[in-house]
């Protein structure tokens, strides 16, 4: 079998200040900062597993933060319907822009926008496995409100 590519090991996102959103990402996400560099303005986030699986870097002169040419990071949480509404409310609670909720079929989330405009969907997958494997093959995406979140959506691309 040739050699493959298994899986994302982390994102890089363009930060105007590393620093204050890996506050941010902290507080709404519970992540835990793993390093900041003041030297080079980098810093490394970790859900707890991994050494980082987010590292935010500031944004070189001229170039726009937010996500020019990626629609969004999806972030899996452990658990369900009532993790989510106690993640969507500390992330509400930030003034972050909520910009929509989604049923996608295996997943249920929202949309919400970092301190810089990087779109970050927060979700859980009730499907699993085979399982979900199956329902991408057959029925693949959809997108409907998910009415368990109260958010009024914008229009908003993915």
């Amino acid at each position: 079998m040739a050699a493959k590519v298994n899986r994302v090991s982390h994102v890089v996102l363009n930060v105007s200040d590393p620093e204050a959103s890996a506050k941010w990402y902290s507080e709404a996400l519970g992540m835990e900062l793993m390093n900041y560099s003041s030297e080079v303005q980098m810093a490394f986030l970790s859900f707890g597993t991994l050494d980082h699986d987010i590292a935010l870097v500031k944004a070189p002169e001229g170039v726009e933060t937010g996500s020019p040419g990626l629609s969004h990071t999806a972030l899996s949480i452990e658990g369900g319907p009532e993790e989510l509404k106690e993640i969507h409310e500390r992330v509400k609670n930030t003034g972050a822009k909520i910009e929509m909720t989604a049923d996608h079929g295996l997943t249920k989330s929202f949309y919400c926008l970092d301190p810089d405009g990087n779109r970050i969907e927060i979700l859980y997958q009730h499907l699993q496995g085979e399982d979900a494997r199956t329902f991408m093959r057959d029925v693949g995406a959809m997108l409907e409100p998910y009415d368990d979140l109260e958010v009024i959506p914008d229009q908003l691309t993915i």
